[in-house]
């Protein structure tokens, strides 16, 4: 495996030395944050697509193509069904607020007293994010080199935190073209079609695997459902998407640009499903569908090639993994630490915040080591995550985006209640049941709806403010968002 080891060397140096080379170009908060809001289309579309397609879309969808074959393209699936819906109806509003997060958008609509409690959540759901992905180093790396858990964890996890903390979102970009280009060559263009082939081809997999595995629905209703309202609703409005959005050239381009990576996560979807499919064929008794990934690539494929598709799965799982670590440095930074030491941000003060927030990125990235050290299980940790995200947030964003009547009453209440009935029904029901997200958006829901409607509306001040930024005839140099009246 000579050769494929040197693939993998080629690409990690290749890691690094962008983030070096982007630490050149970041030399203030908006460069450092969301690469100056400069990106166009290309690079927009492929570092979009990057960091959606993780080691989950990769190495967890082909383990449910094995488990339920086509129908396990379903997750992936509804990922790619929620970056189309954002792009398509929110992006171009979203990246004309010029914000750094998520909570910042809701203190601009609600009138700046909804930043710390909806930070912490948001940081939340980006930590384990950020944890699960870097868990999945240790897979990756046991085909590899056969190495201890740990050792793996801390080897990428300390690649993907130093050319993070170099460069910022300039690293991240420049590192998420290079994993795109690798997954769609190593996945789509090379894995898919030897897969398909070594297993007889589609007439032959027909013939020998049960019925259920080419039913679209197979995977069943419910689940489907499920994996609707947590990750449609969940790329939505999570951080690490949304910081994606902003570094947008224009709106055009983060409409556009992200319609075709929604696009592309669809075929990706297939494409994962197909794969496992085909391991089923090869390898019908693996202990875990989540080898089936690894098995494949390590016994079917031939010298080079085997590499560079380990490679991509690399990949995958860095640029999740990179996104999501800013994503949780910056809430970490901007919404949590910023406010609580009562720090008041100045129009000059760009360059004087990037050491700052890379000095975050480092912390965050030590704590996600750690962390993923830690924890065994990637499902309940994604579970976990996505749950607090959607439990906790998706009504007082999309609320606050499509509803006048919205207040930031409305909006505490409904951060506060959703993400407590979330984290109660997990605890009663199991991490895993279905009943923590369908009861705690409900929850949700109704406390937003009851205590808006209960309390006074926004000022008009605030909504004035609120439509001149949605309208992009504010810059992101203005000033703080206007206060509600106490």
């Amino acid at each position: 495996m000579a050769i494929d080891y040197t693939v993998i060397v080629v690409y990690l140096a290749g890691m690094l030395a962008m983030g070096w080379w982007g630490m050149r170009r970041a030399r203030s908060k908006s460069e450092f944050l969301v690469a100056g809001r400069r990106l166009g289309p290309a690079m927009y579309s492929g570092t979009m697509a990057a960091i959606v397609l993780g080691g989950a879309s990769t190495i967890g969808g082909v383990g449910l193509g094995y488990q339920y074959g086509l129908s396990g393209a379903w997750m992936v699936f509804t990922i790619g069904l929620g970056l189309l819906a954002l792009s398509v109806f929110f992006s171009a509003r979203i990246a004309r607020l010029k914000v750094y997060t998520v909570s910042e958008m809701l203190d601009l609509r609600y009138g700046g007293r909804a930043g710390v409690i909806s930070g912490v959540v948001m940081w939340a759901y980006t930590l384990m994010l950020a944890v699960t992905s870097t868990i999945a180093y240790a897979t990756i790396f046991d085909v590899l080199f056969d190495m201890n858990r740990t050792v793996a964890i801390i080897l990428g996890g300390s690649i993907v935190v130093a050319y993070s903390t170099l460069g910022g979102m300039w690293s991240i970009t420049l590192t998420d073209m290079v994993q795109f280009v690798v997954k769609t060559i190593g996945v789509l263009l090379l894995l898919l079609p030897i897969a398909v082939v070594k297993a007889g081809g589609f007439s032959e997999m027909k013939a020998k695997l049960p019925t259920s595995y080419f039913d679209p629905l197979g995977i069943g209703g419910e689940t489907i459902f499920t994996y609707v309202l947590i990750y449609t609703f969940g790329m939505l409005i999570g951080q690490d998407i949304w910081q994606r959005v902003f570094t947008a050239r224009s709106d055009t381009t983060a409409k556009w640009g992200g319609t075709v990576a929604g696009t592309y996560c669809l075929a990706y979807a297939l494409a994962g499903a197909v794969i496992g499919t085909a391991a089923k064929m090869l390898y019908p008794k693996l202990g875990s569908p989540d080898d089936a990934f690894a098995t494949i690539v390590k016994d079917e494929l031939p010298v080079g090639v085997r590499g560079l598709v380990l490679a991509a799965a690399l990949a995958a799982v860095m640029s999740t993994s990179s996104g999501a670590l800013i994503a949780c440095a910056t809430v970490a930074n901007n919404d949590i630490w910023s406010r609580l030491r009562g720090a008041v941000r100045r129009s000059d003060g760009e360059h004087d915040e990037v050491k700052g927030n890379r000095a975050f990125i480092l912390i965050m990235g030590l704590a996600v080591i750690g962390t993923a050290i830690a924890l065994n299980n990637v499902v309940e940790a994604l579970t976990v995550a996505y749950n607090l995200l959607v439990g906790g947030l998706l009504v007082p964003i999309l609320g606050g985006l499509l509803w006048k009547r919205g207040t930031v009453q409305g909006a505490l209440a409904s951060v506060i209640v959703g993400g407590l009935a979330v984290i109660g029904l997990m605890a009663g029901y199991g991490i895993l049941a279905n009943e923590p997200v369908y009861y705690g958006l409900l929850s949700s829901l109704v406390a937003y709806v009851a205590v808006s409607l209960g309390t006074k509306p926004t000022d008009e001040r605030v909504l004035a403010t609120w439509r001149e930024r949605l309208a992009g005839r504010s810059s992101e140099l203005a000033s703080e968002p206007v206060p509600a009246p106490q």
